[in-house]
């Protein structure tokens, strides 16, 4: 997934942008005041990486394919709309993390909030535009629209909370693909489930984490104790949330399992053997921000793992109509 590449990229580097070690790790303390060598700094080191992940993107999505005029491109229903949910919680978490960044400087929270939003959706657009000149794939009004929607749940809560009550996360772990055999329509090779994947996701692992839909799930993590008075539920620990999650699963295409060999041979998977399937999911997480430590690199270190969720029991419900209980879901 091109937006979680960029998000690796950028997310942790955000908030650590050429800090100057003080007294001990005291230089990862937000600044009381506005610092302005800091955020200078930051600022700096933040368009150096911007630009830097930019190249990076498209020496690895972009060169190997020839360019285009700008031109748009409708994907709603792709990857069963995998792609769009990975767009909401990518800008989310740029912006939360762009957020970060900001206060560490000691800027006003407010002006922090709108410049994290612009810098949430100045990456995801940069995608777009790439996206807009390349004959494999075209600027999606879809994915804007997406893109905004995650960067709005950033402002929103910080507005009107003050804090993130609502986390959106991100799990993966790349599935094993069957080796049954797929016949050409026509003479030709046969290929094998996971010899398509394979093609498709690439076979190493931070590939397949990066662009097999089918291993990826996405979630919004709810804090609880965020949500109820003090005196209901004092017992409950700050940090714990529950975490609803959608992934897909079966994918071979864009928007079929259907396609065609770089030599022209077409192939099909019949939905009888390898049925297209969305799920929904119901987890418990941990907002690692809230857990309670006065070590600041702990600190520092659990905030910038908060996007990933935690393995944990959770129930499935999928559209082939079952219901699966995972004792750890990763």
């Amino acid at each position: 997934m091109r937006k979680i590449l960029l998000l690796l990229l950028l997310a942790p580097c955000i908030f650590t942008l050429n800090a100057q070690s003080e007294d001990s790790f005291a230089w990862l303390e937000p600044a009381d005041t506005f610092h302005r060598a800091r955020f200078w700094t930051s600022i700096g080191s933040g368009a150096a990486i911007y630009t830097a992940a930019s190249i990076g993107l498209y020496q690895a999505w972009y060169k190997d394919y020839g360019l285009t005029g700008f031109h748009t491109f409708d994907d709603i229903g792709e990857w069963n709309d995998m792609d769009k949910g990975g767009h909401l919680v990518t800008a989310y978490i740029e912006s939360y993390y762009s957020y970060k960044g900001l206060r560490w400087t000691g800027l006003d929270r407010r002006k922090s909030v709108w410049m994290a939003a612009g810098v949430g959706m100045l990456l995801q657009s940069t995608v777009e535009v790439m996206d807009g000149f390349s004959e494999k794939w075209g600027f999606s009004w879809a994915d804007m629209g997406f893109n905004t929607l995650g960067t709005t749940a950033f402002v929103v809560q910080e507005i009107g909370w003050e804090e993130q009550r609502i986390v959106f996360k991100i799990s993966s772990t790349p599935p094993d693909y069957p080796s049954t055999i797929i016949y050409p329509s026509g003479e030709g090779p046969p290929q094998t489930i996971a010899q398509r994947a394979n093609d498709l996701y690439g076979t190493s692992w931070g590939e397949q984490i990066l662009k097999d839909y089918n291993g990826q799930t996405l979630w919004a993590s709810a804090n609880v104790a965020s949500f109820l008075r003090k005196d209901i539920a004092p017992w409950m620990p700050k940090w714990v949330n529950v975490a609803v999650g959608y992934g897909a699963e079966n994918m071979l295409g864009g928007f079929g399992n259907h396609w065609s060999s770089d030599d022209g041979y077409s192939y099909s998977v019949a939905e009888s053997i390898y049925p297209r399937q969305r799920q929904i999911y119901l987890s418990l997480d941990a907002d690692l921000s809230r857990i309670p430590t006065n070590k600041r690199w702990l600190k520092f270190v659990l905030g910038t793992l908060n996007w990933i969720k935690i393995p944990a029991p959770t129930l499935e419900y999928n559209t082939g109509g079952k219901i699966v209980f995972h004792p750890i879901y990763w």
